[in-house]
């Protein structure tokens, strides 16, 4: 719809965590580049130009200085200690608009891999079927202390990344998590996804029957039948309760089981394929690269990488 706009390939630090975080520190702006900045952005608003989007959701923590991040849904000026969020593939783009240096922390993070049976019920409020997360930005302009929880939590997360310390994976999975608790317990305008729990606790078996049978072929008749559903009413009923269609979970499912694969067992990658039910190799790699933004292999030797590193 926008050609003129970026799909940014995000490549993460650590895959089997999904996380990207770093900090850019810019050089001080004179006015009259801060002006022409400002209007070239208010022109390029119009039809999105220089935007970018990413399927990650994004913090954005001001460490010093002053920019405008403008997305679809609004524009929000942002000073130290102040955050800015943005939801899965929701086009944004900053600005510098005051004179000085610039110092923001960014971190993005791909919800889909914290997607677990344990979680489920918690993690379907970010579902953004309903609007993108970039609504909740009124949590963090209205709620001083939230902000500064938060502005902590995305520190912490920056430290721990870089650090590498033991049990590291740990401590940044568990503020994440934290991050996102802040935002569902302080969403007192209720913009997050609120739908009847109902309508997944219907749904479980079927849930059920999709990790029990990941490496066999899934007949969606028959789990429709199973939860009593017609095939209309049940594509319609799950995207709505889980925030993404049966056919994308499925393929979800079988790739997270994929990556446990590859970490933890010393097997062919065509074993690991045919091991969550894609036997088609080609389509492996292609619905691997979907998730990940690398191959198989490339995913083992990622995460190699921190340990041989601290050698």
């Amino acid at each position: 719809m926008y050609p003129e706009m970026r799909h940014e390939q995000v490549v993460y630090q650590n895959p089997f965590l999904a996380v990207r975080i770093w900090q850019i520190d810019s050089k001080q702006s004179t006015p009259e580049g801060i002006r022409i900045s400002v209007e070239q952005e208010a022109w390029k608003h119009k039809r999105y130009t220089g935007w970018h989007y990413h399927e990650e959701i994004e913090f954005l923590l001001v460490l010093k200085g002053e920019l405008t991040a403008f997305c679809k849904e609004e524009v929000l000026v942002l000073s130290k200690g102040e955050i800015g969020l943005f939801g899965s593939s929701e086009p944004h783009t900053t600005v510098q608009t005051k004179v000085g240096n610039l110092s923001q922390m960014v971190l993005q993070i791909d919800l889909r891999k914290y997607w677990d049976p344990s979680s489920l019920n918690s993690m379907q409020h970010f579902s953004e079927v309903i609007r993108p997360l970039s609504s909740l930005n009124y949590i963090f302009r209205e709620n001083r202390d939230v902000r500064n929880q938060a502005a902590v939590l995305i520190r912490d997360i920056y430290r721990e990344m870089n650090d590498n310390q033991i049990g590291y994976e740990l401590a940044v999975s568990s503020r994440i998590k934290s991050l996102l608790l802040l935002l569902l317990r302080h969403d007192t305008q209720m913009r997050l996804n609120y739908n009847d729990n109902r309508l997944l606790n219907r749904l479980q078996p079927a849930v059920d029957y999709v990790d029990e049978h990941l490496s066999e072929k899934l007949s969606i008749a028959e789990v429709c039948s199973m939860v009593n559903m017609s095939y209309t009413h049940f594509i319609k009923t799950f995207k709505k309760a889980l925030g993404m269609s049966f056919t994308d979970f499925v393929v979800y499912k079988r790739i997270k089981k994929a990556e446990q694969q590859l970490l933890t067992n010393d097997v062919s990658i065509a074993e690991v394929a045919e091991s969550v039910g894609i036997s088609n190799l080609g389509h492996f790699y292609d619905m691997f690269r979907r998730y990940n933004d690398c191959s198989p292999k490339q995913f083992k030797d990622r995460l190699k990488e921190p340990l041989a590193n601290s050698v």
